[in-house]
């Protein structure tokens, strides 16, 4: 759905989430995540919450079957949900930082830019230093909302 604003369009997803420059990280001695300054004229990544991504999803499909009670002997139904395949968890979970990340800016491996799309998120997600900035920036965007909600349940 798009609105007109001024003559100007808007997407209902567009601009949202939060930007962050980018940062170095390393890991210390003791195992720890170290991180940088952001520089001058770093990449940027938009990021929006993830938790409502895992709110939306259908809920799974309880399977049930009739299996012997190993006290009684009676057969019994019973229900389970079945494990998700390794494939399916992945899949999953490229598609919930597919919705997380809503922007790139000047990321690059070697000389290659990394395009905002599914397989350029993917892609991103491999090298170690932005997996340490985005686990940092969504850490950081879940705190500020923990915050926001305190703030706004002292008013």
């Amino acid at each position: 759905m798009t609105e007109e604003i001024q003559g100007t369009s808007f997407a209902d997803n567009e601009a949202e989430g939060e930007w962050f420059t980018f940062f170095e990280s390393r890991i210390n001695e003791k195992n720890e995540a170290v991180y940088d300054d952001p520089k001058p004229g770093a990449a940027r990544m938009q990021l929006r919450s993830i938790a409502p991504f895992f709110e939306k999803r259908p809920e799974p499909k309880k399977v049930f079957e009739w299996v012997p009670n190993t006290i009684t002997g009676k057969m019994e139904r019973a229900g389970y949900y079945p494990e998700k395949t390794r494939g399916e968890v992945k899949a999953e979970m490229d598609e919930a930082w597919d919705y997380a990340i809503t922007g790139l800016e000047k990321f690059y491996i070697g000389k290659e830019l990394i395009p905002c799309t599914k397989e350029g998120k993917a892609k991103l997600r491999k090298v170690p230093a932005f997996d340490r900035f985005l686990a940092r920036c969504t850490q950081l965007l879940a705190s500020s909302g923990v915050k926001a909600k305190e703030d706004a349940e002292k008013n």
